[in-house]
């Protein structure tokens, strides 16, 4: 009997044992997790959700930033191709821009006003003065031997020019296609020249040494101020279909002069660019 009691009291007692070092392993792993779960809320905190945020509003700006800063020096460089990009179009309806060449010629019911640039030669009369103002300022700064050689030609003497031109290519034993070609490289189609429209001037002689004197010079620099452009460039040929005449300028009026110039076109690309 006593052999019975001292077993079940050493069964009891290995129970208690377990169930004490079971409680001891419960309560440290417990222990450890709330001091895990303390540490994590206390990283938390530390990092609030604010933070959080402004960590990632941080991270947005920079990358803004730095899309701006790509787009900005793209705007510059862009702006230094084309320094006036951002202006508005202009009205290719506008007299000033009437575009008259070998593929547009005048209305049939085409009428202009015209003034006296002198005893014989008349201009559009809409822009007149500011072509007397650019003569007479040429001559302030002492260009003297620069005078208007051709103006304003009607319809009919324009004709009477080109066909004494294919004339004379004929003469030279040219056939009329090919004397024909060859006029067209320097005179209009009468309703097709610029001299027909009134807004065009020829300078001194039909000389291409015009391009050597001052007063060409002086064109160059300061002609668009008055509204008047080199219409027919050396490099554009290809375009207006006219060979390079140093003398033969034309008026588009201030604005469209500077724009022109600045953008490097002739009259024909910049009506374009306006579409």
């Amino acid at each position: 009997m006593r052999k019975c009691v001292l077993l079940v009291t050493k069964f009891l007692l290995i129970i208690i044992v377990i169930y004490i070092v079971w409680r001891v392993v419960i309560v440290n792993k417990t222990v450890k997790t709330n001091t895990n779960t303390q540490n994590l809320i206390s990283n938390i905190e530390e990092h609030s959700i604010e933070n959080i945020l402004n960590d990632i509003n941080y991270e947005s700006v920079n990358i803004s930033n730095s899309e701006n800063s790509n787009n900005t020096v793209k705007d510059k460089n862009s702006i230094d191709d084309i320094d006036i990009a951002n202006t508005d179009k202009v009205d290719i309806t506008d007299w000033k821009l009437t575009l008259v060449n070998y593929e547009n010629a005048l209305p049939s019911d085409f009428d202009i006003e015209l003034a006296n640039i002198d005893r014989t030669r008349k201009f559009d009369a809409r822009a007149i003065n500011e072509l007397k103002q650019m003569l007479k300022d040429m001559k302030k700064d002492g260009i003297e031997n620069v005078w208007v050689q051709s103006s304003y030609r009607d319809v009919k003497y324009q004709e009477d020019i080109f066909n004494k031109k294919v004339d004379k290519y004929i003469e030279q034993g040219k056939t009329r296609e090919e004397a024909e070609k060859l006029t067209l490289k320097t005179i209009n189609k009468p309703g097709t020249s610029e001299h027909n429209l009134g807004l065009a001037v020829d300078f001194n002689y039909v000389d291409y040494s015009f391009d050597t004197t001052k007063g060409f010079e002086w064109l160059k620099e300061n002609a668009e101020n008055y509204g008047f452009i080199l219409r027919y460039p050396k490099e554009k040929k290809d375009i207006t279909k006219i060979d390079y005449e140093p003398w033969h300028w034309r008026y588009v009026g201030v604005e469209n002069a500077k724009k022109i110039n600045q953008l490097g076109m002739c009259l024909e690309e910049y009506i374009e660019y306006n579409k």
